[in-house]
């Protein structure tokens, strides 16, 4: 197999999040010299269909969705979209490029982005509208894309160009390069991958026999991480704590700890590992072994190699289906029941939430900041609800740990001095009260809220406030009981979403 074989897609395939259920999910391999896709099952460890595809099929990756697989024809510059639920392919969508190798989703599924080599020029990515599965731009990197990652939110697309030895990063939305990130030392990188938290990208390089650690905020090579063997793939573990590294020179997985930039383990697996890919799930890592054909299942928990597959003929890419989303914490937990304040959801697989809903409520302005990590505006409620995100791939579960709970909002209620106009030998005398009720934690006005009006403990009436907050009507009390307090009550007993409060006027004589 030529060098360009090392080149690894990856974690440039992670569109990890997935609505299948762990039990179901297949793993995906591309066969180059078989024009096949195998799907495996790693429950039973079989391959359980060999699917035709076009031809020299090299990279291939799941929708956020789980529904469909993408896979890349090197020889005849298309993808062949296969349907998971039958394992069918179901149509061809023609790329602009010649000799594209990778493709990548958007976290959202609306978009793909495949690297091609040549034209324009000799290095570039098209931008697939993948529900009209028509190509809507083209953006031209360095030469040789060979290894392609997105970040969380969809902004960033990273490109390892081979032979131009850089990393371009493309802004999604306007399709334009940024940056291009580049050390003599990190020579031909051939795969890229996006730590969870977003804050790092990492790239394998062949030739320089090393991984770059690269800034996202900088868009800098802050560290080198030395391997050996012709590093030519790497992927991330979901907690982001370790990279694997496919040194396909030397046969071996190598196990970094991000922390420390060290490696802590190396894994012998089969003849030229092309691909790793850690399972979603972080339980696994899959190797593709291109010369002895065949699929290495890791495990991740005892860096050893529980499971050697047979695949098709020099298989390459390996990609899965993606898992649902977790919430793991809310902060803060609590809030006014007025909603309004941020929050921020943190858990796993969040890249592409596309909402989050407080119970029942959606939340507004949703914001993805890392596969980690989302924020949103809390909608109004009361009580104490879950707190849920939903990806493509599905909804999060309930947990005690993703629970926020409303506050009752501070009122205050103001009532109006009443001016005690009595008849001679009347036995009962007729108020006219009044009261305004405010939402002190918004400063706004509380309609529809009832006021009952007493005097020493006798109710003389009730009414409901106007879209001005004020209650008014009209009650009987004993003339005696009147003079004997000259004072009313004006009460608002609360609701679940507004505290209760009180307040106290004078009946003022008149002589």
């Amino acid at each position: 197999m030529p060098a360009r074989a090392a080149t690894a897609l990856a974690t440039a395939l992670l569109c990890v999040s997935g609505a299948v259920a762990p039990a179901d999910r297949l793993v995906y391999a591309t066969n180059p010299r078989g024009n096949t896709l195998s799907a495996y099952n790693p429950t039973t460890g079989n391959v359980v269909a060999t699917i035709p595809t076009g031809n020299l099929p090299f990279g291939a990756a799941v929708s956020p969705d789980g529904n469909r697989v993408y896979v890349v024809n090197y020889g005849d510059a298309s993808i062949s979209v296969i349907d998971t639920n039958t394992n069918a392919a179901t149509g061809t969508i023609p790329v602009a490029g010649a000799r594209p190798e990778q493709v990548v989703f958007s976290p959202d599924g609306t978009r793909a982005y495949v690297g091609h080599f040549v034209s324009p020029g000799v290095g570039g990515i098209d931008v697939i509208d993948t529900a009209a599965g028509v190509v809507v731009a083209t953006v031209q990197v360095g030469a040789q894309p060979t290894g392609l990652a997105v970040s969380a939110d969809g902004s960033r697309v990273y490109s390892a160009n081979f032979i131009a030895g850089s990393v371009s990063v493309i802004d999604t939305a306007t399709n334009t390069v940024v940056a291009t990130i580049s050390d003599p030392a990190a020579r031909t990188p051939s795969s890229v991958a996006v730590a969870p938290d977003g804050t790092r990208v990492y790239a394998a390089n062949f030739n320089g026999n090393n991984v770059s650690v690269i800034d996202t905020a900088t868009n800098a090579i802050t560290a080198l991480i030395p391997v050996t063997g012709g590093p030519g793939s790497v992927s991330v573990t979901p907690d982001g704590a370790h990279l694997y590294v496919a040194n396909q020179n030397a046969n071996t997985v190598a196990v970094v700890d991000t922390a420390t930039n060290a490696v802590t383990a190396t894994v012998p697996v089969g003849t030229t590992p092309i691909v790793v890919l850690v399972d979603p799930t972080g339980t696994r890592a899959y190797v593709t072994n291109g010369r002895a054909n065949s699929l290495s299942v890791i495990d991740t928990a005892t860096n050893t190699v529980t499971t050697t597959a047979a695949l098709g003929n020099t298989p390459y890419v390996v990609t899965t289906a993606p898992v649902a989303p977790t919430v793991t914490a809310v902060s803060p937990t609590n809030g006014p029941a007025s909603g309004g304040g941020t929050v921020t959801i943190t858990g796993r697989h969040l890249a592409g939430t596309g909402a989050v809903t407080f119970g029942t409520t959606p939340a507004t302005d949703v914001r993805v900041v890392s596969d980690h990590t989302v924020t949103a505006t809390v909608p109004p409620g009361t009580g104490t609800v879950d707190v849920t995100a939903t990806t493509p791939a599905g909804t999060s579960p309930t947990t005690p740990a993703g629970r926020f709970t409303y506050t009752r909002d501070t009122t205050g209620l103001t009532a109006t001095p009443v001016l005690l106009s009595l008849t001679p030998g009347g036995l009962n005398v007729t108020l006219s009260l009044s009261a305004t009720l405010t939402d002190t934690t918004t400063g706004q006005p509380a309609p529809g809220q009832t006021i009952t009006f007493s005097v020493g403990g006798t109710t003389a009436c009730s009414a409901t406030t106007n879209a001005q907050g004020t209650a008014t009507c009209q009650g009987a009390v004993p003339v005696l009981l009147a003079l004997l307090h000259l004072q009313y009550t004006a009460t608002f007993a609360g609701t679940p979403a507004l505290a209760p409060a009180t307040a106290t006027a004078p009946l003022i004589r008149l002589t």
